[in-house]
């Protein structure tokens, strides 16, 4: 799967200002950083310019286009770090065939090459390679824990090393197809991740109906007759108390107030709340 060889020379392109060491060295810096300084402003364009800086000083002797280089790429970026190796790759293909005669023309291609890929490679990445792989071999590992076995822990361990040379083989394929990824390979890519995001949305509800529990003990009696607010509810529908808790977090996230960590600390504080007033409760 390991592809060191790199692209022949072609007289009709500008020659390679970088070397397969620079190549790689890339690659390892976004592995190992592609979350650093993440903030919700522009995400993970830290890790962007951390993977891409030294290669991008090799590649614009001028401090001006380095500058604005490095400007760009500070802009808002967020795709799946697993899958997002290969439009680290693209760009920075991209990025050593810039013309400095025709500046504006190449900054834009180095943008739109970025801009065209995250969206794609994040439904892909998130749904196909990340989350249903991690699901399913983190169910194995807890069923065989459950069963005394510590095995199964290897199943995501081996996952994640054997993922490690597929990304380093993406962002090499990356590298080499370059620009092809938002002219020949974009309806593929497209059509790729409509695909991910409708099974990532099939994922996602199985698990709430699994991951999700919210316990209602109350009960309304009269005379002799009872009534379980619980039992009431599972008749509607089942789970339908944890399906309307994630429609609610999704629905506060949309909004400009609201962050992830804001959302945890409130479900934390309801949660709290509602067992101590006797709104929420154990399941038996």
């Amino acid at each position: 799967m390991s592809s060191d060889i790199m692209p022949a020379v072609d007289p009709a392109v500008p020659t390679k200002k970088l070397d397969l060491k620079d190549v790689k060295s890339a690659f390892w810096r976004w592995f190992f950083g592609a979350q650093i300084a993440w903030n919700y402003e522009t995400m993970q364009s830290g890790g962007v310019v951390l993977s891409l800086g030294p290669a991008l000083r090799k590649i614009h002797s001028g401090d001006g286009m380095f500058k604005r280089s490095l400007d760009e790429h500070f802009a808002f970026f967020n795709t799946n770090p697993w899958t997002g190796t290969i439009a680290l790759g693209a760009t920075l293909a991209v990025e050593e065939q810039v013309d400095p005669a025709e500046p504006e023309a190449s900054r834009e291609a180095v943008t739109s090459i970025k801009t065209a890929l995250m969206g794609p490679l994040a439904g892909i990445g998130d749904a196909i390679v990340f989350v249903i792989p991690m699901t399913i071999t983190g169910a194995i590992a807890a069923y065989m824990a459950q069963q005394g076995s510590w095995i199964g822990i290897l199943f995501p361990i081996i996952y994640s090393v054997l993922m490690i040379f597929v990304r380093r083989w993406l962002y090499l394929m990356g590298y080499l197809q370059g620009s092809k990824f938002v002219t020949t390979l974009a309806h593929q890519l497209r059509s790729l991740a409509d695909a991910a995001g409708v099974l990532g949305v099939m994922v996602i509800g199985a698990l709430i109906s699994s991951v999700v529990t919210v316990h209602i003990p109350t009960v309304f009696s009269q005379g002799q007759a009872t009534v379980a607010l619980q039992s009431t509810l599972d008749m509607i529908m089942p789970n339908l108390v944890p399906a309307l808790l994630t429609g609610l977090v999704y629905w506060l996230l949309g909004k400009k107030w609201m962050n992830s960590t804001r959302a945890i600390g409130l479900i934390i504080a309801v949660a709290f709340v509602g067992y101590f007033i006797g709104l929420f409760g154990t399941a038996a």
